[in-house]
């Protein structure tokens, strides 16, 4: 296994001491972002995790191995590199044995990121179920990855492309439960808004540091690895979207994509395309402000969950 994953040097010391740590995938930089806001991106990203008092692991797999806390030069190289592949976890293997750079999804991040022992991670959306999934079974490996592996996803729900609905019920039947960070509805990445609901809800990152605590014990207490959790961070309001035009935006781009005969990977990068041209910027705008906000937040939930894991028992009194 030493030989498949290389933690970065002080990552590793920092994990070893019980410090806060915050996974960050790489396909928003390789396929997410267009050149130079990727490489940008990525860097305000780490900033913010560590202004938050945490430190940044961006995650990929480079030279035969499974990278966990990329150098300014190599996530340079990943943003620039023309034939970086897209890893989910079920690539994970061939990626490894090709010895080709391969930009993790949130699957293939969480699937590092536990191996790691790195608690939390962040991104923009995550995968979900796709329109039309009753018929393509066409289901993200994000979800399967939430579900075998415990760590904590801070996102701004799903991407707002996929079928939402489908995509909350395949989360709830996974046994991943879903919590609203200062919000009572699941965000629709580029708006605060989907008009579904949530059961569950935190308003300060130490809330949400306790109940990562007992999610974890709740595994425990069973000897078996509990599911991750969702932790879901609407856009910021100055620079989220109104529903009615995201929607319309969308409609136009899922129709122009059937019509281009676009499939599986490939789909949701056109799609981002699609609506970073048809929205002049302004819905790409919004996926470099969510990223970085959701970076400062797992950062700020590291830091409560490093605290609380770490403080010392309470005395009883006697008697």
């Amino acid at each position: 296994m030493e030989a498949l994953i290389s933690v970065r040097s002080d990552i590793a010391e920092a994990l070893a001491a019980g410090g806060p740590v915050v996974g960050l995938e790489s396909t928003v930089i390789a396929h997410g972002l267009p050149r130079p806001d990727n490489f940008n991106t990525a860097l305000k990203m780490e900033a913010a995790v560590r202004e938050a008092g945490a430190l940044p692991a961006t995650m990929a797999v480079l030279n035969g191995q499974l990278v966990a806390g990329l150098t300014e030069e190599q996530i340079a190289s990943i943003a620039e590199v023309p034939d970086v592949a897209k890893a989910s976890s079920s690539d994970l293997s061939a990626i490894l044995a090709s010895s080709r750079p391969g930009a993790t999804t949130v699957a293939g991040t969480v699937f590092i990121a536990a191996r790691a022992g790195i608690d939390i991670m962040a991104t923009g959306g995550i995968g979900g179920a796709h329109r039309g999934c009753e018929m393509s079974f066409d289901i993200s490996a994000d979800l399967t990855a939430l579900a075998n592996n415990s760590v904590a996803v801070v996102c701004s729900g799903a991407k707002a492309v996929l079928d939402l609905p489908r995509t909350v019920e395949v989360l709830e039947t996974m046994g991943i439960p879903v919590v609203g960070y200062s919000t009572s509805e699941f965000p629709a990445f580029y708006t605060r808004e989907s008009g579904l609901r949530l059961e569950h809800r935190v308003d300060t990152p130490e809330e949400a540091a306790r109940l990562m605590c007992i999610h974890r014990d709740l595994g425990r207490l069973g000897q078996s690895t509990t599911a991750g959790m969702l932790i879901v961070n609407p856009p910021p309001a100055e620079s989220a979207l109104p529903r009615a035009e995201i929607e319309s935006l969308i409609s136009a781009a899922v129709a122009a994509a059937e019509a281009a005969g676009i499939r599986g990977k490939a789909v949701t990068p056109f799609l981002l395309g699609q609506l970073a041209r048809s929205s002049r910027g302004k819905t790409l705008q919004t996926n470099i402000d969510l990223l970085v906000a959701n970076a400062r937040l797992a950062a700020r939930i590291a830091v409560a969950y490093s605290a609380r894991r770490h403080r010392p028992p309470v005395a009883q009194a006697a008697g």
